[in-house]
C-alpha cells in the first residue's frame, strides 16, 4: 500500500482550513489542522508533513516567523497563502524560503494543481542510479547534482530548496545561454506562475547569497533580458 503525502494546514480561520482539507483528502492526501504558528511548529514535528500550507496572518507567531524558524531546520516545501496580494509581500515570503505564494480567495483546483506542482518538484530522485545516468553538472569548486538533490561548493555540501538547485543546475547545465525570466519561470516552475517574474529574481539573489562567483564561473546578469551561468 502506497503510503498517503501528509499536508499540514495552517490557518486561524477554522472553515477555510476545514474547507482546503476537504480538497486534498478527495485528492487523497493525508492532512491535520492548526490555527496557530505554535501549533504548527508543534505539528511541524510530530506530523512531519510532506507539504505545508501555511497562511500568513496568525494569531501568535506569524506565518513569516513560522517560515523561518522551519527553514533553519527543514527544506520541506511550503505554500504560503495570503489575502495580501501586494508584490513586496509576495517576495517577502519568497525571501524566506516559501516555495510558492497563493493569493485568497483562491480556486480549488488551482490549489490542489499548485501542491502536486510543488510536490513534483522536491521529489527526490532515487540516489542508486548508476553515475553514468546522474544528472550532474561540475565546475572548479562547484557541483551542482539533479539525481541526489545535492550541491558541492568548496568542497562543502550546501543545503538549499529544490527550486533553488533546480534553478541552478538549469542555468549550469547550459553554460553561457541566456535565459529570459519567462523562460526559468516555465522551465522550473511547470507551470504559469501567476505573479510577476521578481519570483525568479529572488532565487538568484538566494543562490549568489550562498554560491560566491569563482575566477572561473559566475551566475551572471543580462540587463534587460535575464540569466546566464557564465563560464570564463
Amino acid at each position: 500500500m502506497v503510503n498517503k503525502q501528509k499536508i499540514l494546514i495552517v490557518d486561524d480561520d477554522n472553515n477555510i482550513a476545514e474547507l482546503i482539507a476537504l480538497y486534498l483528502t478527495k485528492e487523497c492526501f493525508e492532512t491535520s489542522i492548526v490555527n496557530d504558528g505554535e501549533g504548527a511548529l508543534s505539528q511541524f514535528q510530530s506530523f512531519q508533513p510532506n507539504l505545508i500550507l501555511l497562511d500568513l496572518m496568525l494569531p501568535g507567531i506569524d506565518g513569516y516567523q513560522v517560515c523561518r524558524e522551519i527553514r533553519q531546520k527543514s527544506d520541506v516545501p511550503i505554500i504560503m497563502l495570503s489575502a495580501k496580494g501586494e508584490t513586496f509581500d509576495k517576495v517577502l515570503g519568497l525571501e524566506l524560503g516559501a516555495d510558492d505564494y497563493i493569493i485568497k480567495p483562491f480556486d480549488s483546483k488551482e490549489l490542489v494543481a499548485r501542491v502536486r506542482a510543488v510536490l513534483r518538484r522536491f521529489q527526490v530522485k532515487e540516489p542508486a542510479l548508476a553515475p553514468s545516468n546522474e544528472k550532474c553538472a561540475n565546475y572548479p569548486d562547484l557541483s551542482v547534482n539533479l539525481t541526489n538533490y545535492s550541491v558541492l561548493y568548496k568542497g562543502k555540501r550546501i543545503d538549499m530548496p529544490p527550486k533553488e538547485l533546480e534553478l541552478l543546475y538549469f542555468l549550469a547545465a547550459s553554460p553561457n545561454q541566456v535565459f529570459t525570466r519567462e523562460q526559468l519561470l516555465d522551465h522550473i516552475w511547470g507551470y504559469e506562475y501567476i505573479g510577476d517574474t521578481r519570483t525568479v529574481d529572488v532565487h538568484i539573489k538566494r543562490l549568489r547569497e550562498k554560491i560566491k562567483d569563482h575566477k572561473s564561473w559566475s551566475i551572471s546578469t543580462v540587463w534587460g533580458i535575464g540569466y546566464k551561468f557564465e563560464v570564463k
